[in-house]
């Protein structure tokens, strides 16, 4: 990889916003891929960062046309995942022979089961990747897996920010270190973020999905934010029960979270009043990330032949509430 590689963000919310406006800072050729008042904002006044409370704009090339890019060093996809079957197709133009593709998603990315050398090796989650369009747009070759541990948002077009979390965990697919992995994890360090390569990403993702699964469904079905959730005994029982069924799901897949169900929950208690990222996009009208968080978990449940009651009932539960709120398709 170059001294300034050629990075394009996919998706300049509030995630896409903040590794833009990091990396942009260190000195690197940014671009973004975004639309409409976005678009308009990065244009006119570049990536604003608010962070610590200091704010930067940083000027960055902003289209909508990934064509007008051209191929990239590499490209970070920070779009929500129902949006990512049409974006994989769209953004084909970014990706050349060498381009590291790093999607920085929630929930159970595509490329999870596809090497065959893997526990449910080959399978393809269709609640992901329906019909197989992302695998075949983005070169399964080519993914550097991620998962993110920061909270942002965008209180408008162009502008991110920063409320807490630095964390970006980086690794290749099939686990094991690389030199990839390694380089991109230290561009990633040197715009300020802590970022290891970690030689279990998948694990990593896993851990990650303990939360997601539990508290984003339980939020669009109430409402509630994570502490008034957590505090209430019944939900708390839920939760327990949903995070065991995941946790003997991973470990039955070589997937061990070393961590236990009432700790994962108290560390989120700790964390205080936080409204998740789907009551954030219920709230906003936005299609929610049922399929990738809670879906895919279920899907892959299935095809383990592992019984995960109270997942199931959750994802049932959750996709009749967003299709009535017209956040999912019916």
């Amino acid at each position: 990889m170059t001294d300034h590689p050629r990075i394009c963000i996919v998706g300049a919310g509030a995630i896409g916003g903040l590794v833009a406006g990091r990396l942009a800072q260190a000195g690197n050729d940014v671009s973004l891929l975004a639309r409409g008042r976005t678009l308009e904002a990065l244009r006119r006044h570049g990536q604003r960062l608010d962070s610590a409370g200091k704010l930067v704009a940083s000027p960055v090339r902003a289209s909508d046309d990934a064509r007008a890019l051209g191929p990239q060093d590499v490209v970070v996809i920070t779009v929500k995942a129902p949006a990512l079957p049409e974006i994989a197709r769209a953004i084909r133009p970014l990706v050349g022979a060498d381009t590291v593709v790093i999607p920085a998603l929630n929930g159970i990315p595509w490329w999870f089961f596809l090497d065959a050398g893997l526990p449910l090796g080959g399978t393809r989650l269709r609640s992901v990747d329906p019909d197989g369009g992302i695998e075949a747009s983005l070169p399964a070759d080519q993914v550097l897996g991620a998962v993110v541990f920061a909270s942002a948002s965008t209180p408008e077009p162009g502008l991110t920010l920063h409320a807490s979390g630095n964390r970006i965990v980086l690794g290749e697919p099939k686990g094991g270190s690389s030199e990839r992995a390694r380089a991109v994890a230290g561009l990633f360090t040197r715009a300020g973020f802590d970022a290891p390569a970690s030689e279990n990403v998948r694990a990593d993702i896993w851990t990650k999905l303990l939360g997601n699964a539990c508290f984003n469904p339980a939020s669009l079905l109430t409402g509630a934010y994570t502490d008034d959730m957590i505090d209430d005994p019944r939900l708390h029982a839920m939760f327990v029960a949903m995070m065991d069924e995941a946790l003997a799901l991973g470990t039955r897949l070589g997937l061990p979270a070393q961590v236990e169900s009432r700790d994962r929950i108290a560390f989120t208690r700790g964390l205080g009043h936080i409204k998740t990222s789907m009551l954030q996009d219920v709230e906003a009208g936005r299609p929610v990330e049922i399929d990738s968080i809670l879906g895919a978990l279920v899907e892959t449940a299935a095809a383990a032949r592992f019984s995960t009651p109270t997942l199931d009932t959750v994802y049932a539960l959750a996709r009749m509430r967003a299709a009535a709120l017209g956040l999912y398709p019916a």
